[in-house]
């Protein structure tokens, strides 16, 4: 009896401090990663924080088998912050929701330590089947503004997707995606050191896509319209060509000798 007393207050212990650690990196995750967190104070207020901590506890209670008390919290939670998360979701330590609003974590989904959502985010399915449905996110990753990340997919560590990316496909890790589809890219061929929330500076496949098609474009027509040369200019695409035409054009003009 004893024994078995004494184990469950060490379980009892284990779950407090462990608890205890979780939410300190929670706090942790907002100080660093938001300069507007001037206190702890100002951090207790913030929202996203509220929906993460009460989204612990409905997942504590979910996989205790009480569903209903498990999606009670999560619609509450869902109604005070305008978070939605599903209490099966597992989430790892140090989740930063930055302001928040409209962002939808599916049941499977799966976060890692350290990461950064921003507000529009949807972590979400795709089609009615069962099973895992929803992405599962690595760690230190970073979903800009109105992402989407829809289906069993996986994101890697370190990856960064950008604001209004549609994520339907596996993003490697260290990886950079933007656009709809998200197509990857990289940023100087390496990992950016901490949180980097600059999405102005995220590079637009498309947009060099089309400056480099109207720079070749604009060279090709300049090489066919002989008004755009200047005086005495050869076209470069006829050196080599224009002797010969020349020479011929000569021979023709010159009389034969059986001529009168």
């Amino acid at each position: 009896m004893v024994a078995n007393r004494r184990g469950k207050i060490s379980q009892l212990n284990a779950r407090f401090f462990g608890a205890r650690d979780t939410f300190q990196d929670d706090l942790r995750a907002a100080r660093e990663r938001d300069p507007a967190a001037h206190s702890t104070s100002e951090i207790l207020l913030y929202q996203g924080l509220h929906a993460v901590w009460l989204h612990r506890v409905a997942h504590g209670l979910y996989l205790r088998e009480h569903r209903f008390s498990a999606r009670l919290i999560s619609q509450i939670s869902r109604f005070l912050t305008g978070i939605e998360i599903h209490p099966g979701a597992r989430i790892g330590r140090g989740l930063f929701i930055d302001h928040g609003m409209g962002v939808v974590i599916g049941e499977t989904t799966e976060i890692g330590d350290d990461v950064t959502l921003y507000q529009g985010v949807t972590l979400g399915g795709t089609g009615k089947q069962g099973g895992k449905r929803h992405p599962t996110v690595g760690d230190r990753v970073i979903v800009g503004t109105g992402a989407q990340v829809l289906g069993p997919l996986v994101i890697g560590h370190d990856a960064k997707i950008g604001a209004g990316a549609i994520v339907v496909k596996d993003v490697p890790p260290e990886t950079t995606v933007v656009g709809n589809p998200g197509r990857p890219v990289m940023i100087s061929g390496t990992r950016v050191a901490g949180p980097d929330i600059e999405h102005a500076r995220l590079p637009d496949p498309v947009a060099e896509s089309l400056e480099t098609l109207t720079r070749r474009v604009t060279e090709l027509e300049h090489h066919a319209d002989p008004a755009q040369r200047g005086p005495g200019q050869v076209d470069p695409a006829s050196n080599g060509n224009s002797a010969n035409r020349s020479a011929h054009a000569e021979a023709r003009e010159i009389p034969t000798s059986g001529e009168g």
